[in-house]
């Protein structure tokens, strides 16, 4: 966009921000947000908005996330920038009960009503918009969903060397007989890492015959040609990469004690490069409660790595059930554990969906994303002439 437009990238201040202007070499502004519903914080990053729209008079603000889109339509409202285009993402209200919901949905609707254009990330987000009578104005899904397309190139094994890989498995202790099960996120409990953890504890813990008889796969198979397959005799490893936010939305009790303890769970924290862990990886589980159209799921693809869903927004776009990966339902670790165990006892399965993993995200290629999105700034700036 930086070769069409004058781009100011806003959000709040350290070093991701500062990352962004060095990479994608735009003009950036630091201004605080809180996450969460704080009213004092909000109205002073409301002001403080409304006096940079003001003084900058942007043509268009384009803005992306429940709090930074309700702040900044607000502001850019109020300062008369002429193009307000909000993309909603992940909801938060499907998830929420009571009067939380209420308050959630009546702010997803004055969001709406002071942007000229709303565009849903996808099917599922599209659905809930209209379900819950958020807007009257015409949502309209950008290319194919998701807000960044996936660069098929760079997300790819082959891009990860033998090496590599090699000293990164041998500093995790992980096992070429192993078989790596991956999650890529913050590790919160909306992120389904409750039940992930659940689910894991019980498959390392269930003899290999035993697991075969949970299988719930079609295709049929008998134990010596798992064995034959698998003279690795199959290890489950469950690696986390991602930060702990136990300030925001915090993990049981047992959980976090699980993932201190069981050695065959690999925590590693937040990591700026994620392709080598994928790389390492036989499988993604993303068993997350709400997103909108989640990009880990994408790389996972796009790594040939198959992918274990929810049965959520945008999950359930990419996923198809059996054929690049597997779709379970959300807050449930049984089925988590079950699907988990066909990955891992199915070869002929397993590489059934690792065959259609990578052509199933070609779609979403990130450079016809992005020339939708020019396309689109165009169209809606003629509309205001």
């Amino acid at each position: 966009m930086n070769q069409f437009y004058e781009v100011t990238a806003i959000s709040g201040e350290g070093r991701d921000l500062e990352e962004v202007e060095q990479r994608e070499n735009v003009k950036v502004h630091a201004l605080e947000m809180a996450r969460e519903i704080s009213p004092f914080t909000d109205l002073v990053s409301l002001y403080r908005l409304y006096r940079y729209f003001r003084k900058e008079k942007p043509d268009i603000v384009h803005s992306i996330t429940p709090k930074a889109g309700l702040l900044s339509m607000i502001a850019a409202r109020l300062a008369g920038v002429p193009v307000r285009m909000h993309t909603f993402t992940g909801l938060i209200f499907p998830s929420k009960k009571g009067f939380f919901k209420i308050v959630l949905i009546w702010m997803d609707r004055l969001l709406a009503g002071c942007a000229t254009n709303v565009y849903p990330e996808g099917i599922g987000v599209k659905q809930d918009l209209l379900q819950y009578h958020i807007t009257r104005k015409l949502l309209k899904i950008i290319a194919n969903g998701n807000v960044n397309g996936i660069n098929t190139t760079y997300f790819n094994c082959n891009q990860i060397s033998e090496n590599l890989q090699k000293d990164l498995r041998i500093s995790l202790g992980i096992s070429e007989n192993d078989f790596v099960f991956i999650f890529v996120g913050r590790l919160v409990k909306d992120k389904g890492i409750n039940e992930l953890v659940s689910a894991f504890k019980n498959v390392v813990s269930t003899p290999l015959n035993d697991r075969s008889q949970h299988s719930t796969s079609n295709i049929q198979y008998s134990t010596s040609s798992i064995q034959h397959s698998t003279t690795k005799q199959l290890q489950p490893k469950l690696l986390l990469v991602g930060p702990l936010e136990q300030h925001l939305d915090p993990l049981n009790p047992e959980t976090l004690k699980e993932i201190e303890t069981n050695p065959h769970i690999l925590s590693v924290g937040f990591q700026q490069e994620v392709r080598p862990y994928f790389a390492i990886s036989d499988a993604l589980v993303f068993p997350s409660y709400r997103e909108g159209f989640p990009n880990v799921v994408l790389q996972s693809l796009a790594m040939n790595i198959p992918a274990i869903v929810t049965d959520i927004n945008g999950c359930n776009e990419i996923v198809q059930h059996e054929r690049n990966g597997l779709i379970v339902p959300p807050k449930d670790s049984h089925s988590l554990q079950i699907a988990m165990e066909e990955l891992l006892n199915d070869p002929a399965l397993y590489q059934t969906l690792k065959s259609k993993a990578q052509e199933s995200i070609l779609p979403y290629e990130q450079k016809a994303v992005w020339e939708a999105i020019l396309e689109e700034y165009r169209e809606v700036e003629k509309e205001r002439v």
